[in-house]
């Protein structure tokens, strides 16, 4: 059993507050056409949970009353949400950088081209899974066909001038361990895969991010069942860095579920945490105050370990 995190904040005499929040974070639902192993979302197909045009609303308003610099939409698979190109358009005016995660996968079929050309057009920066340039273990972490399907993604992403050099059209990578593990260093994992992609598939790409699994959802589930939990939140715990506290996403991030319940981050949307404790519709809101304390549990070691999650 780890040490409960708050604890660990304590004897570190560290108190995790919000500062002024930047980001606004949308996850638009939860259905998925993947089932990936380390979802902490436990997204997929058979899921309903699914962003209305009065949510999105909502979230517009309360986005044109404040400053924020990013506007960051994930799921589940965003582009499966009825109406997820009007969330786009609605909130390009209102931010520096507006963000859209995908899976890849989606985008490769010809009814998402539409989808594809307004995220050009409004310059959105795409933010892709991809785990791996080895096809089998892609394949074993998200679905069988997935990795060839990537690679297919990333070459007509490419042909669109997204993460191309000089372009303005950021495709960033998001690689995820496959197991039970920590992530490799961020430096050495993005210079190793674009090497990779380039040498063998004339892939370039923007940048990559490296990220631990977070134990929740479906890769929590994983974990107890291959008898890999305790294991996992020790390696967590004990790779516990106090410097990474001033950097974490979530003093700068507030999260907004499909149904419009504020959160201080997705995994604690996927944990049914709500910031401050509390319940709060997004409508019932006009602004953030900075100094609330966030809301913490024991899968935020996943956040601060090693170089963190920022």
């Amino acid at each position: 059993m780890v040490k409960p995190f708050a604890k660990t904040l304590a004897e570190h005499q560290l108190h995790l507050q919000r500062g002024t929040t930047t980001t606004l974070q949308i996850n638009v639902g939860r259905r998925c056409n993947l089932a990936c192993r380390h979802c902490h979302v436990d997204a997929g197909a058979g899921r309903t949970e699914v962003m209305d045009r009065k949510t999105m609303n909502d979230i517009i308003h309360f986005a044109k009353q404040n400053d924020f610099q990013t506007a960051d939409i994930t799921g589940g698979a965003p582009e499966l949400v009825p109406g997820i190109d009007f969330l786009l358009r609605e909130l390009r005016p209102l931010v520096a950088r507006l963000i859209l995660r995908t899976n890849l996968v989606l985008l490769l079929q010809e009814e998402y081209a539409p989808l594809l050309e307004l995220c050009k057009a409004l310059e959105v920066e795409i933010t892709a899974s991809f785990p791996s340039t080895n096809a089998g273990q892609t394949d074993s972490q998200r679905g069988k066909g997935v990795w060839q399907d990537s690679i297919a993604m990333l070459k007509r992403l490419n042909a669109m001038g997204y993460g191309m050099p000089e372009s303005p059209l950021v495709l960033n990578l998001v690689a995820n361990p496959s197991g039970a593990f920590m992530p490799v260093a961020q430096c050495q994992a993005e210079k190793k895969i674009k090497t990779d992609l380039a040498r063998r598939w004339n892939i370039t790409f923007t940048h990559l991010f490296t990220f631990a699994n977070v134990p929740l959802g479906r890769f929590r589930r994983w974990l107890e069942s291959s008898g890999n939990f305790t294991q996992y939140m020790d390696r967590l715990a004990g790779g516990f860095n106090p410097s990474t506290i001033d950097g974490l996403m979530c003093r700068t991030l507030i999260s907004v579920s499909w149904d419009g319940f504020l959160y201080d981050c997705d995994f604690n949307q996927a944990a049914d945490l709500p910031s401050t404790g509390d319940k709060v519709h997004i409508s019932a809101i006009s602004s953030l105050s900075a100094g609330t304390s966030i809301i913490t549990d024991d899968h935020c070691y996943a956040c601060t370990a090693g170089s963190g999650f920022t």
